[in-house]
């Protein structure tokens, strides 16, 4: 019940207006900033080092993200915006997740603390946002054929084709 008091709290004051960020279907910049920070936590070891490579890896995540929250029923979208409202909405952010920067300022190990506590939380709403965020995450990226190198997937010669 709290937990829904929270997000409830948040999306009423949270003014950002709900519009995509420029070449995204759902995600706001906000959204879209958030979601560029927890990925290298979240797929530590498993994107490119290169700067180039890695920000070319980070903004086909955000790209899969944001189809995949585009794809997603309105019900099931609603609430993944409510927690991804939570995570952008200053006060909020620095009350549920302990961090006090903007996202984009935010570092590593400050998004790692982050993702621990709620990883660990002893509140179910927390552990499931956790849980939501990493799984969203890791499909994401796994279904990029760039990531396929890096876990020895060999695509076959014949699928090559249809990609």
């Amino acid at each position: 019940m709290t937990g829904a008091v929270v997000l409830g709290a948040a999306a009423w004051l949270n003014h950002e207006p709900d519009t995509p960020a420029q070449g995204l279907r759902a995600l706001s910049r906000r959204e879209a900033e958030l979601i560029r920070a927890l990925a290298p936590v979240i797929l530590a070891g498993m994107i490119p080092t290169d700067a180039t490579a890695r920000q070319t890896a980070l903004n086909e995540v955000v790209e899969a993200f944001d189809r995949g929250l585009a794809g997603m029923s309105l019900a099931v979208q609603g609430e993944v915006k409510q927690l991804l409202g939570l995570l952008t909405f200053a006060p909020s952010r620095a009350l549920v997740a302990g961090v006090w920067t903007s996202w984009p300022e935010a570092s590593e190990s400050e998004v790692a603390a982050f993702l621990m506590k709620w990883q660990s939380s002893r509140f179910v709403l927390l552990r499931a946002g956790y849980q939501a965020m990493k799984q969203l995450m890791q499909a994401c990226w796994f279904g990029n054929p760039l990531a396929w190198p890096a876990m020895g997937y060999a695509l076959p010669d014949r699928a090559r084709e249809f990609l």
